[in-house]
């Protein structure tokens, strides 16, 4: 009897478990929907990863034009670049910003803002006050 009571418990308590299939982080690197037409690249979901990231999109859109050499623009939700790119290289391109200008280099959270302090731009981590100087903010 005693026994059958210790199995429903165990039960129960692996129930109660967090799921291993999530990473138990709260900030996922966004994936962006690329898509080749003619001589273009098209980011299907530009504005979409510009909020999931909380990044300035005029920022944001500076970078990947002096990335690829090319020129681009944003219409609707989308990104159009004039120049043919595979996903894993517009992928790499937006990792790289997310590394560089989002994530907190100390703590790795996603919780920053720019600052200017003296005359030099820098990230402000909200999670743990880490200052950080940026190059190209």
């Amino acid at each position: 009897m005693a026994e059958m009571d210790y199995d429903k418990m165990v039960d129960r308590l692996y129930m109660g478990l967090p799921d291993k299939s999530k990473s138990g982080e709260r900030f996922e690197m966004p994936t962006a929907e690329s898509l080749v037409q003619g001589s273009k690249t098209i980011v299907k979901n530009y504005l979409q990863i510009v909020k999931q990231v909380n990044a300035n999109e005029r920022h944001l859109l500076k970078f990947i034009t002096k990335e690829t050499g090319t020129s681009a623009g944003v219409k609707e939700e989308r990104l159009y670049l004039n120049r043919k790119m595979g996903s894993h290289q517009v992928q790499k391109i937006f990792e790289d910003y997310i590394k560089q200008f989002i994530l907190c280099p100390e703590c790795g959270k996603p919780d920053t803002k720019a600052v200017e302090k003296s005359g030099v731009k820098m990230l402000k981590c909200e999670a743990c006050g880490a200052l950080s100087a940026v190059k190209g903010l």
